[in-house]
């Protein structure tokens, strides 16, 4: 038997993080086990855990020091409070019958522990280890997390360190309204971007314009504005497909556009390239006849496809509302976007007709106020990720 798990508790330099592994005396955890106790590592003395000395908790518990120990003080909060909230919690989870008590001779565990060098309050240390020890314990045996949770939270969850969410776009969360940032002026464009609304359901797109203007470092410029924020680079690409994925990933960019007039082989350079690199590949079908057809041809699909009515023939042209429902039923993965002089009265027509994302440029970057046209638009897609949404475990 090898089990894992995993539990952070606390706040402050006292937090508490357990990384453990559970498994059988004789397998690969009791191996580890002897290894860790037999090859020390400067800074990362293990210990049994005990309770007090000469009273160790079973199953017998391997505390290794995730932080070095660079002092007599960093090794007494291990030999101390933290050795022995390992240990009381592992004998409690036995008392409880989280551990079996049968098992508790069979059975090893090695206990990863995060002692902060500033942590000071030993209380505190003993509390929150002891929490997390036991609920990575209860989490190890129980398998957490199961596939569905890990699928219900991997696209809403914010690591607390890093503070900001993974950008990305869950079918489940469309559709969504992209502004697209046309103008050529650097000030005004980060203006805009300060006064749009903050919600889930918002993409930036740097348009071909502002790219143009500025080059891809324009993307880093958007990023430092909101890091959480999915930002697409409309490259409008035509030649060296895979070229341009590479420059625009390097400057920040989660989704690249190419456009549908390119060549076969170059758009599928550019979508590989695109999902290697783990971010968006889209196809803009602007002036592309037979959608279908295009798509078709290519190796791989790409994330998005984009039907575009291009701004100089807004008037002449209409959008090309029933290939929306041609392509996702032929392509059911595709995200298909609409583009090409949207407002609030014609984005219900795309969203009846199975939209997932409305493109929108002036109508919202030219609007007199920026964040009211702005929600105009998202009161029609539904609520955010995270909108009345307490985070329970």
């Amino acid at each position: 038997m090898f089990k894992i798990g995993e539990a952070l508790v606390g706040k402050g330099n006292e937090v508490a993080h357990i990384d453990l592994i559970l498994g059988d005396k004789n397998g690969i955890v009791g191996q580890a086990f002897a290894l860790g106790l037999t090859i020390l590592s400067k800074g990362h003395t293990p210990l049994i855990s005990v309770m007090r000395p000469n009273l160790p908790a079973k199953p017998f518990t391997l505390v290794v020091p995730k932080v070095s120990i660079e002092s007599m003080e960093d090794a007494e909060k291990i030999f101390g409070p933290a050795q022995a909230a390992v240990a009381k919690a592992v004998a409690d989870a036995v008392e409880e019958g989280i551990i079996p008590k049968d098992k508790i001779d069979e059975w090893v565990i090695i206990a990863s522990v995060f002692i902060h060098p500033n942590a000071k309050d030993y209380r505190k240390i003993y509390h929150y280890n002891y929490s997390a020890t036991k609920l990575a314990l209860k989490r190890a045996l129980q398998d957490y997390p199961s596939y569905d949770k890990i699928m219900f939270e991997k696209d809403r969850a914010v690591h607390p360190i890093m503070g900001f969410r993974v950008p990305r776009l869950p079918r489940w969360n469309a559709p969504y309204l992209q502004v697209a940032l046309d103008i050529p002026d650097l000030e005004r464009t980060k203006f805009i971007i300060q006064q749009l609304p903050k919600s889930d359901k918002l993409i930036l797109e740097a348009g071909t314009p502002l790219i143009k203007k500025y080059g891809t470092k324009v993307l880093n410029d958007i990023k430092a504005i909101v890091k959480d924020a999915f930002v697409i680079a409309d490259l409008k690409t035509l030649d060296v497909g895979q070229v341009e994925v590479d420059i625009a990933y390097e400057e920040g960019a989660d989704g690249v556009v190419a456009s549908g007039l390119a060549a076969t082989d170059v758009l599928d350079k550019f979508i590989y390239e695109a999902k290697r690199l783990g971010i968006y590949a889209i196809v803009d079908m602007m002036n592309v006849q037979d959608p279908i057809e295009k798509l078709s041809s290519l190796t791989e699909l790409p994330d998005i496809v984009v039907l575009h009515r291009a701004i100089d023939i807004e008037k002449k042209e209409e959008i090309r509302w029933e290939f929306i429902g041609k392509i996702k039923k032929k392509f059911p993965k595709l995200m298909v976007a609409v583009a090409g002089g949207i407002t609030p009265e014609t984005a219900p027509i795309a969203l009846r007709e199975g939209a997932d994302i409305i493109i929108v440029g002036r109508h919202i970057t030219q609007a007199k106020d920026i964040e009211r046209t702005a929600r105009e638009f998202l009161r029609l897609l539904g609520t955010d990720i995270d909108q009345n949404r307490v985070h329970v475990e």
